[in-house]
C-alpha cells in the first residue's frame, strides 16, 4: 500500500513536490545558495564518463550542494562499448561515486542511454551482452559500496537495448527519463520509479529537472539507506 500512495502521490508533475537538478560540466560554478532559495532538494552530478573522463566541476558541485543543504549523489555516463561494467563502475567509485551514510548522499546512479559519439545506439552491444554489461556494473558497485546503483534510463532505450529485461526491478531503483507532464509507461519490472527527470531545461535553475517520487523525508531515509 506505500508503494502505491507513491505512485499515486507522483503521477504527474502537478503531484511531485520534492524537486531536483542533475548537473554535469556543462553547468560550471553552479550557485548553490540560488538553487536552495529556488526550492531544490537535492542533485545529481556528474562524475564519470567511460574509464577515463571526470567532470572538471565535479568538486565545486558536489561539495558546494551539501554545504547549503541539499542532498546530493553522483551519476556515471555508461559506455559499454569501451569496456566492461566492473572497469567503469571502479573508476566510479574511486572518482566521486561512493557512497556513505547520514542521509545526505544518495547511491550512485548509472546513466543507460543513446550513444551520442556514433551511429549504433546501444553501443554495439547485443541485449544479452547489455544486460550482463548492466550486471556487472550493479554488483561490482554494490559490493564497494554496500548499495545498488540507481539506473537512469528512457523506456524506449530499455526496450531496444535490453529487449525490455525485467531482472533488475527488485533490487535496482529507477530513474525515469520522459519530457511530458506525466511518467507514462516504465521499463519491465519496475512497479514505481524513483526519480523522475522530467525536463531537459530546468530553468531558472541550472541543469535537467527532475523530482523524486515521495516526501523529503522518505527522499532523506533513502539517502540515509533505510
Amino acid at each position: 500500500m506505500k508503494k502505491l500512495a507513491v505512485i499515486i502521490m507522483c503521477a504527474s508533475v502537478a503531484y511531485c513536490q520534492v524537486k531536483g537538478i542533475d548537473v554535469s560540466g556543462y553547468q560550471p560554478n553552479v550557485n548553490w545558495q540560488q538553487v536552495k532559495n529556488n526550492g531544490i532538494q537535492f542533485v545529481y552530478v556528474k562524475a564519470t564518463e567511460g574509464t577515463t573522463y571526470k567532470n572538471p566541476s565535479f568538486n565545486q558541485q558536489y561539495v558546494g550542494a551539501p554545504r547549503v543543504g541539499l542532498i546530493r549523489g553522483a551519476y556515471h555516463f555508461a559506455r559499454p562499448d569501451l569496456s566492461s561494467g566492473a572497469v567503469q563502475a571502479n573508476h566510479f567509485f574511486s572518482n566521486g561515486g561512493g557512497w556513505s551514510r547520514g542521509g545526505t548522499t544518495l547511491p550512485g546512479a548509472v546513466d543507460l542511454e543513446y550513444n551520442p559519439y556514433g551511429p549504433s545506439k546501444c553501443y554495439g552491444q547485443s541485449t544479452g551482452a547489455m544486460i550482463n554489461w548492466i550486471r556487472d556494473f550493479s554488483d561490482t558497485y554494490k559490493k564497494m559500496t554496500g548499495r545498488p546503483p540507481v539506473i537512469y534510463t528512457s523506456t524506449s532505450w530499455w526496450e531496444l537495448c535490453t529487449g525490455n529485461y525485467g531482472g533488475f526491478a527488485a533490487e535496482n531503483p529507477l530513474w525515469i527519463a520522459r519530457y511530458a507532464s506525466s511518467v507514462g509507461t516504465l521499463p519491465a519490472g519496475w512497479q514505481f520509479h524513483s526519480f523522475w527527470q522530467y525536463t531537459d531545461n530546468a530553468s531558472p535553475n541550472p541543469g535537467d529537472g527532475d523530482l523524486w517520487n515521495g516526501s523529503l523525508e522518505t527522499l532523506q531515509k533513502f539517502a540515509g539507506g533505510e
